[in-house]
C-alpha cells in the first residue's frame, strides 16, 4: 500500500512539473527571441541599408562632399581600401587621405551597386556586387564605370561600419586622377 501511494505521489509530482514546464514554455515561445535565421535576415537587411548608404556617400564624394563617407567608415587602424585607382590604403588615416584626394577630383557622375549579394556572420558581413555608372574626366568626357566590388562591414557598438572596400582597377579613372598603380 505504501509503495502504491508513493508511486502515485511521484507520478503526480512529475505530471505537475511537466504541466508547469509546458505552460512556461508556451509563454516563452510567445515572447521568444528571434531565431538565428531571423536574426541573420535582420542583419542582412541592416547591412544592405548600410551598403546603399555607402554608395550614396560615394556619389556625394564625387562632388567633393566627404561627410557621408566619414560617417560610413570605421575609423580604426585595421581598415583597408583597394579602389579603382589601383593603390592600397591601410588604416583610417590612409583611407581617409585617399578619399580626400578622390573628393578633390570632383569626378561627378553616379555609381550604383547592382546584383548585390549580402552575407552576415556574427558581427562581420560582406557584400559583393557590380558597381555601374559614370564619372567625368577633367576635360568633361564621360568615363563608364563597371567594376566588381567587395565590401566588408563590422558591427561596432551596435552599428555596421565599413572596414574594407575592394574594386577592380580602372585605367580610365587612373588617367583622369593622374594616379598610377602602386
Amino acid at each position: 500500500m505504501y509503495q502504491r501511494k508513493h508511486q502515485l505521489l511521484v507520478t503526480g509530482v512529475i505530471l505537475a512539473a511537466v504541466s508547469v514546464l509546458v505552460t512556461c514554455n508556451e509563454g516563452s515561445i510567445a515572447n521568444a527571441e528571434p531565431t538565428g535565421e531571423e536574426t541573420t535576415k535582420d542583419a542582412e537587411v541592416e547591412v544592405r541599408t548600410v551598403s546603399d548608404q555607402f554608395y550614396a556617400a560615394l556619389n556625394r564624394m564625387f562632388v567633393g562632399d566627404m561627410a557621408p563617407m566619414i560617417e560610413i567608415w570605421s575609423h580604426s587602424d585595421d581598415v583597408t581600401n583597394l579602389g579603382p585607382f589601383g593603390s592600397r590604403q591601410e588604416g583610417w588615416s590612409q583611407v581617409r587621405a585617399q578619399f580626400e584626394r578622390e573628393a578633390g577630383l570632383k569626378l561627378g557622375g553616379r555609381v550604383v551597386a547592382k546584383d548585390v549579394l549580402v552575407r552576415v556572420s556574427g558581427d562581420v558581413a560582406y557584400t559583393v556586387c557590380v558597381e555601374q555608372g559614370e564619372n567625368v574626366d577633367p576635360s568633361g568626357k564621360p568615363i563608364q564605370v563597371s567594376h566588381r566590388a567587395t565590401n566588408v562591414f563590422r558591427r561596432e557598438s551596435g552599428k555596421w561600419q565599413m572596414i574594407h572596400h575592394h574594386t577592380d582597377t580602372s585605367e580610365a579613372l587612373q588617367k583622369a586622377g593622374g594616379q598610377n598603380k602602386k
